[in-house]
This record gives structure tokens, sequence and C-alpha cells, in this order.
């Protein structure tokens, strides 16, 4: 077996600890989640490091790695709203912000050609957000550090916020690319030369 395979297996494990992390939520206990989240996390910075180090990347790997970490979150965010540790309003706001861009992107896609979208800085840091007060709940639920309830409450609007934002950029970025494809398009149209004209006599 050939050790190339060895971030797209751990990304696998990631995958596969969703389920007991999503069962220690749903029972509350929040200790072994909590650790679970953790190792979760350390495994997708281990396999994206050995990719990169040693070039072991993979188009198995690019989708699912990033799969990986939006269900982990998606269902970490999903329980703890339910259990009522996180607000309806951030998960609907981080919900219709994913439905955008998956939407937006596949309709792109179909209707106007390939377009390579990289995470933008304001995404990264929304992301980063969601990951920290995820965490920081956890560490409160858990009893191991508890975390000012304002504190709680400002990190959520502020990953309200970054979400809007994040999202309104997306569309902006695809308008953008979308009026330079046709401007492109009309541009060698113009340039192209004419064959109905007559020929010179």
């Amino acid at each position: 077996m050939s050790l190339s395979i060895l971030p797209n297996i751990i990304t696998i494990m990631r995958i596969i600890l969703i389920i007991p992390f999503a069962y220690y939520v749903m029972v509350e206990q929040y200790a072994l989640a909590l650790v679970i989240f953790l190792i979760a996390g350390l495994s997708d910075g281990l396999d994206g490091l050995l990719a990169k180090r040693f070039r072991w990347q993979s188009r198995f790997g690019s989708i699912t790695d990033p799969l990986a970490d939006k269900l982990l979150l998606l269902v970490a965010l999903l329980l703890l709203v339910v259990k009522g540790h996180i607000s309806w309003t951030l998960f609907w706001v981080s919900t219709a912000r994913d439905v955008i861009i998956v939407g937006g992107a596949t309709s792109y896609h179909y209707l106007v050609g390939p377009y390579e979208m990289q995470p933008s800085l304001i995404s990264k840091w929304n992301t980063a957000l969601l990951i920290l007060l995820v965490l920081l709940v956890l560490l409160t639920v858990a009893g191991w550090y508890p975390v000012p309830e304002l504190l709680l409450q400002s990190l959520e609007i502020t990953v309200i916020l970054t979400c809007i934002i994040s999202g309104l950029h997306y569309i902006w970025l695809g308008i953008v690319n979308y009026r330079s494809v046709k401007n492109q398009a009309k541009s060698d149209t113009l340039s192209s030369p004419d064959s109905t004209e007559p020929p010179e006599q």
C-alpha cells in the first residue's frame, strides 16, 4: 500500500468520527464530544500537512477533505442549536450562505462554464470564527472552561455578520466573473473576421 493514500485515510477517519461526536453531543457527554472534535481538528491539519509536504494531493482528497470539514461543522452546529447552546438564527444564516454559494457555483458551471472559486479571506475568517465558536461552546458545556455568555453572544453575532458578508462577496465575485466572460466573448466576436463581407472586385 502506497503511503500517498495516508491523507485520504485520515480524511475518511475524520468523517467516521462524526458519528461518535454526534452521539456524545446528543447524550450530553460534552467532554467526550470535545475530545473527538479536537482530534478531528488535529487530523485535518495533519492530512493537509502530509499532502503538501510530500505532494500526496489527489482528486479524492481535494473533494473529501473540505467536505469532511463542512459536514463536521454542520453536525456540530445543528446539534448545539437543538440543545439550545447556539441560536437558530446562526444556523439558518450559515446554511443559507452555503446553499447560495453551492447553488450559484453549480448554476455558473452549467450555464457559463468552469470557474475555479478560491476561498476568500472573509470566508476563511468566517470558517475560523465558526470553529472557534463551536470549540468555546463545547469547552463551556463540558465544564472545562466556562466562557462568559457575553463573549459567546458577541462571537455568534460576528459569525452571523461574516456569513452575510462572505455570501454577498461570493455573489459579487460571480457577477464580476460573468460580466468578464461575456465582455471577452463580445470582444472576440468583434475582433474576428466578418465572413459575410463580399470579396473585393
